[in-house]
C-alpha cells in the first residue's frame, strides 16, 4: 500500500522548488528586457504551473518544506546579482528533473522540465561565446600562475634554500610568468582574429551583383565554398540574381557568406554548421588582443601571488609550504567549480580535476627539488 505520508513529503519538496525556481527567473526576469526579458518570464509561468499541479494532489495540506539548498542558492544569487552563472546553474537545475521516474508527476511536466533546459541553454550560449575569449585567457591565466609559481617554490624549497630565495624566485616567477602570458595571448588572440578576418566575406562584393552575366555566373560557387550544397547554392544564387533583375536591394548578401537567410528545410547539416560558426560569432569568442591580454597578465600575477603568501609574512620551512599548498589548493577548487558551472557540467569534478592536476606538478617539481638538493648538497 502506498505510504501516503512519504508521497506528501515529496510532493512537498517539489511545490517548494518550484515555487523557488519561479521567483529565480522572476527575479532573472526582472534584470533583463525584450525578448529574454519575456522568456525568463515565460519560464516563471511554466513553473507556477507544475506548482499549481502539486499544490491540487496535497488539497488543503499544501504547505511546502522549505527548497533545497541548492534552489536556495539559485534565488539568493538571482535576486542579487543574476549573472550568466545564474543561469548556468538553472540549466543544470532543470537537466536533474526527477519527474521523468516520478509516478505523480506527467509526462507534459517531465517534457517541460527538458525544454526549460535548452531554453536557458540558448540564452547562455550568446553570453557564454561572448564571455569565452576573456574568460578563457582570465581561468588559464589564474590557473597557471597558481600551478607555475606553486611548483616554482615548492621546487626550491625541496632544495633547501633560504625562505628568502624561495621568496623572490616566487616574486621572480610572477612577473616573469605574467608579462610572458600577457605577451604570448596578445599574440595568439591577435592572430586568430587576423586568420578569421581573412576568412571573412568580402562586403563590397554586394556591387558587383549588376554586373553578373544572370545566365552563367559563379555567385553559386561562393555559397557552395561556404558549406551550401550544389542545389541549394544555385536556388540561392537564383533569388539574389532575381532580385537584383527586379532592382530590389539584395538581401541576403555577400557580407554574410550568404548566411542571413532563414535556413531552407532541406539544407544540409554542413550548412546549417558553417551559419553557427560566422565570422562574427567567432571573433567574439576569440576576444579582443589587449583584452585578453590584460586579463591574462592580472589573473596570473593573482594566481601567483597565491603562493608566496606565507613567505611574505614571513613563514619558512615545511610550515610555510603547507599554507601554500592550503591557499593554492581552495583557490585551484574554486577556478574548477567555476568553469564546471558555465560549461554545464558537475562543478565537484572539475574543481578535483584542476586540483589533482595542479598539485600533480607541485609534487613532480617538489620531488626534483629534493633530488638536486640532496646531489648540490
Amino acid at each position: 500500500m502506498p505510504n501516503r505520508s512519504a508521497d506528501e513529503r515529496r510532493w512537498r519538496r517539489y511545490l517548494a522548488d518550484e515555487r523557488a525556481e519561479a521567483a529565480v527567473y522572476r527575479n532573472l526576469a526582472a534584470r533583463r528586457t525584450g525578448e529574454e526579458r519575456e522568456i525568463l518570464l515565460a519560464l516563471e509561468a511554466a513553473e507556477v504551473r507544475h506548482a499549481s499541479h502539486w499544490e491540487a494532489l496535497l488539497g488543503d495540506g499544501a504547505q511546502t518544506v522549505g527548497p533545497t539548498i541548492r534552489t536556495r542558492l539559485l534565488g539568493w544569487l538571482a535576486l542579487r546579482f543574476g549573472s550568466i552563472f545564474v543561469l548556468a546553474l538553472a540549466q543544470q537545475a532543470e537537466s536533474r528533473s526527477p519527474y521523468a521516474n516520478d509516478p505523480d508527476a506527467t509526462q507534459a511536466m517531465a517534457a517541460d522540465e527538458r525544454i526549460h533546459g535548452e531554453v536557458v541553454r540558448g540564452l547562455l550560449a550568446r553570453a557564454r561565446i561572448t564571455l569565452s575569449g576573456h574568460f578563457r585567457a582570465a581561468v588559464f591565466g589564474m590557473n597557471d600562475g597558481l600551478v607555475s609559481n606553486l611548483a616554482l617554490i615548492l621546487g626550491m624549497a625541496g632544495a633547501g634554500v633560504d625562505s628568502h630565495i624561495v621568496l623572490l624566485t616566487g616574486i621572480a616567477g610572477l612577473l616573469a610568468g605574467a608579462l610572458s602570458m600577457a605577451a604570448g595571448e596578445y599574440v595568439s588572440v591577435r592572430s586568430q582574429r587576423e586568420l578569421l578576418a581573412a576568412s571573412a566575406p568580402d562586403p563590397t562584393l554586394r556591387q558587383t551583383y549588376a554586373e553578373l552575366d544572370l545566365e552563367a555566373n559563379e555567385l553559386a560557387l561562393v555559397y557552395r565554398a561556404r558549406g551550401m550544397s550544389a542545389d541549394d547554392a544555385d536556388e540561392h544564387a537564383a533569388a539574389v540574381l532575381a532580385r537584383v533583375k527586379a532592382g530590389i536591394a539584395t538581401h541576403p548578401d555577400l557580407s554574410d557568406g550568404g548566411h542571413s537567410h532563414a535556413p531552407h528545410p532541406t539544407e544540409p547539416s554542413t550548412f546549417a554548421t558553417v551559419t553557427a560558426a560566422s565570422p562574427a560569432v567567432e571573433h567574439e569568442a576569440v576576444g579582443t588582443a589587449i583584452g585578453a591580454a590584460a586579463a591574462s597578465f592580472c589573473f596570473f600575477a593573482i594566481g601567483a601571488l597565491m603562493p608566496i603568501v606565507p613567505f611574505l609574512f614571513g613563514l619558512g620551512g615545511m610550515a610555510a609550504v603547507v599554507v601554500a599548498l592550503v591557499i593554492v589548493g581552495v583557490a585551484l577548487l574554486i577556478t574548477g567549480a567555476a568553469v564546471g558551472v558555465l560549461s554545464g557540467v558537475s562543478p565537484v569534478w572539475r574543481g578535483l580535476r584542476q586540483l589533482t592536476i595542479g598539485f600533480g606538478a607541485a609534487a613532480a617539481t617538489y620531488l626534483l627539488g629534493l633530488v638536486f638538493g640532496a646531489t648540490l648538497g
